[in-house]
């Protein structure tokens, strides 16, 4: 291919200079590469690769997943005093005096279960991407054939993490000229329409302005355009001047947790989004490439909505992306709805999650601001 030389800058209208093209390739520019179909240039063309039948697990049958005995866990009334003080000391309209002198009159711990599926997929997506063309290597295909999608080697990140990862896939790199400025290496300035020079705004080309000549433009009427330096043309912003583009195909590899909880709702006087924001006590761990739904758990509602997830993640994710693990957890979420008078008069309130946090809908006192 040759490369013709830069013209150099003249400050006139150049008919030879051409008006910019499309910032994508048109249809029809770029090569097919086998194994990258659905290809068309475009800055949205992003086709997605499903994984090879081989890439993914397939689900044993017949595997129980056995869960140990649970032990409820309690608070005393100090921790549950301690932990509402500390509520208490957050919220600068509310008085500590109720917490310090309160009478407990019951504490009810509950079973809380948290349900946790975590499905680690890989996803493989390509996109022809393009840089200014200046002398460097081009790994085209006539260094071998370009590995599919799939056959790309990579390195795995940490499992459970979120990643993206960009690698240019070996040979499929090529050079064309720029089809922005089709190969000139600049393109018309579309301010000044390649004239550098524009019509002034204060005298509108009259020169004068009320019979006086107009400062703007010394009489004039035309100004140097501010867009190209009064040029007429502009380095085209694609391939900066070099008049060729280096085209090749970018892999785009993303790693990804895909994490669904579940909570079974048994509380109505405690809002249930409280929990996703507090930490359980692991109870139980699975973890596999792929794990099986839960059986024999006593709470017949968490083993239901395993299974459900289970499926339900497995045929979301297999069809489009590669299933590298998956891990099932069970929390016990600790909850306690603690009962207390007050002056003559009953409250409540709820200490929840490993961290004593406190929920309460009402408070003896609480001072505000006229």
């Amino acid at each position: 291919m040759i490369f013709s030389k830069l013209k150099p800058f003249s400050g006139t209208f150049d008919p030879n200079i051409p008006e910019e093209g499309p910032s994508a390739p048109p249809p029809g520019w770029l090569d097919d590469v086998h194994g990258y179909g659905g290809h068309s240039g475009g800055p949205d063309d992003n086709p997605l690769y499903p994984p090879p039948p081989a890439y993914n697990p397939q689900p044993e049958l017949d595997r129980n997943t056995l869960v140990p005995d649970i032990r409820v866990p309690t608070i005393s009334e100090d921790e549950a005093r301690e932990a509402l003080l500390t509520f208490v000391n957050s919220k600068w309209t509310y008085s500590a005096k109720p917490a310090r002198n309160l009478t407990f009159k019951d504490l009810r711990p509950s079973t809380v279960f948290r349900y946790r599926l975590e499905t680690y997929t890989e996803t493989r997506t390509s996109a022809w991407q393009y840089e200014p063309y200046n002398g460097q290597a081009v790994d085209g295909p006539q260094y071998g054939v370009p590995p599919a999608p799939w056959d790309v080697p990579v390195v795995l990140p940490q499992r459970f993490t979120d990643t993206v990862e960009k690698i240019r896939v070996p040979h499929t790199s090529f050079i064309k000229t720029c089809h922005k400025c089709s190969g000139c290496g600049r393109t018309r300035c579309v301010a000044c329409f390649g004239r550098g020079m524009k019509r002034c705004t204060f005298c509108h080309g009259h020169g004068s302005s009320r019979n006086k000549r107009c400062t703007s433009c010394h009489g004039r009427g035309r100004k140097r355009c501010i867009s190209c330096h009064g040029h007429g043309f502009k380095t085209c912003g694609l391939c900066h001047g070099s008049q060729n583009l280096l085209h090749f195909i970018l892999l785009t590899v993303t790693w990804k947790n895909n994490v669904e909880g579940f909570i079974p709702d048994r509380q109505p006087d405690f809002p249930d989004e409280k929990f996703e924001k507090v930490k359980g006590a692991p109870l139980f761990i699975d973890e596999n490439v792929l794990v099986y739904p839960l059986q024999g758990f006593p709470d017949q509602e968490i083993c239901d909505i395993s299974k459900k997830m289970i499926t339900e993640h497995f045929n979301r994710h297999t069809s489009t992306s590669r299933i590298l693990q998956q891990r099932q957890t069970i929390e016990l979420v600790p909850l306690t709805h603690a009962h207390y008078a007050y002056k003559g008069k009953n409250y409540s309130f709820f200490v929840y999650g490993t961290e004593k946090k406190v929920f309460t809908s009402k408070y003896p006192t609480a001072c505000s601001i006229q």
